[in-house]
């Protein structure tokens, strides 16, 4: 059986972020601990049981808002269904303000090899704005105790264009990140989306955030800066030390197949992609009561793979094989400025970055 990245949705947090869309929920106490019988339940029904993993991906919510016997427990079925191939990467996300130096100890005695930390901003007021529950300092603590339980392969999370934020406060922000001798980092601009706390806020004009043109210096600020570190960028918002880009994230910027468990995960399986049941509760009760696991499911068209393709090959700084484009599309965005042609590939150029959703819709 061909190998498959294999994603974990824990979706419990100890507080809703006033900027999340995702599917998280501040709850606590029984739901948690039916919840990972559940997923495990959901993990040992599979049919994809058997393939083996290439990645494992706990993300969330706060996986390590769980227990340690809690994540452990998930993490022995999903080997247990999906073999891991002997470079597998294990990876779980972790809030600062979660962390702890024996549960990163017995994280990493069981498997896991990858942490991604959430750290956001080293400013207390900005952590304290954004709903975070955890200080700057929690964050530096917890990088030693991941370095200290045996962690060599880390991520950090950071915004920019944050309420208020200045270049200065961003650069600072960056500099105190890779103090901490990340082997990567994911630099994400600060979005606002609907049905979020920050969307009504900004609604009602109780929200300023830097402007375009602020958040494209901050944007180019990244890559610069972070190669500066040795760390160089592979994708829009994604930097690495030279083999450590983030394998689980490549299997989705590739289009390639994944499986996926716990409520609201997304799987795609050949062409069928599966959106899972997302409240916690009713997605216990589908499980426990033998009821269907989807809220949505879809079969994709050959046109809905290659637009796919295009929309996040093109993320990757190496592009997309130039057999995917209409080569009338591709002249057209090339005249622009925006893509560039390099052997048998098509890749969006510096400038294009800055456009990249305006190139994506002229190519497909």
């Amino acid at each position: 059986m061909n190998p498959i990245a294999v994603y974990v949705h824990i979706p419990f947090c100890p507080s809703k972020c006033g900027y999340c869309d995702f599917n998280s929920y501040a709850m606590e106490g029984e739901i948690m601990e039916r919840t990972t019988r559940a997923i495990i339940a959901e993990i040992e029904r599979s049919e994809q049981r058997g393939r083996p993993a290439k990645s494992l991906f706990f993300g969330g919510g706060t996986p390590t808002f769980l227990s340690a016997a809690q994540l452990l427990r998930i993490l022995d079925a999903v080997v247990c269904a999906h073999p891991p191939t002997q470079r597998c990467e294990i990876t779980s996300e972790a809030n600062p303000g979660t962390a702890d130096a024996g549960k990163f100890k017995q994280m990493r005695t069981a498997g896991f090899n990858r942490l991604s930390l959430g750290a956001q901003s080293f400013q207390d007021g900005e952590l304290l704005r954004l709903g975070r529950i955890h200080k700057s300092d929690e964050t530096v603590r917890a990088v030693a105790s991941a370095r200290e339980a045996g962690f060599t392969n880390l991520n950090l999370d950071l915004m920019f264009a944050l309420p208020n934020q200045t270049d200065a406060v961003w650069q600072d922000n960056l500099y105190k990140a890779l103090a901490l001798n990340p082997e990567h980092l994911s630099l994400y601009c600060l979005t606002i989306e609907p049905n979020t706390a920050f969307y009504k806020q900004q609604k009602r004009g109780m929200l300023t955030v830097p402007n375009e043109e602020a958040q494209i210096r901050m944007y180019e600020s990244c890559a610069k800066t972070a190669a500066q570190h040795g760390l160089f960028q592979y994708e829009i918002s994604n930097y690495a030390k030279p083999g450590f880009e983030c394998v689980h994230n490549l299997t989705y910027w590739r289009g390639e197949e994944y499986a996926a468990y716990g409520p609201g995960a997304v799987s795609r399986i050949g062409s069928v992609r599966q959106t899972r049941v997302k409240h916690p509760a009713r997605y216990c009760e589908a499980v426990e009561n033998g009821f269907s696991l989807y809220c949505e499911q879809e079969s994709l068209t050959e046109n809905d793979l290659r637009t796919e393709k295009i929309m996040l090959g093109l993320r990757l700084n190496r592009g997309v094989n130039a057999e995917v484009l209409d080569a009338q599309a591709a002249n057209r965005v090339i005249a622009r400025g925006w893509i560039e042609k390099t052997e048998n590939r098509f890749r969006l150029t510096p400038e294009g970055r800055r456009f990249c959703n305006q190139a994506i819709l002229e190519l497909i």
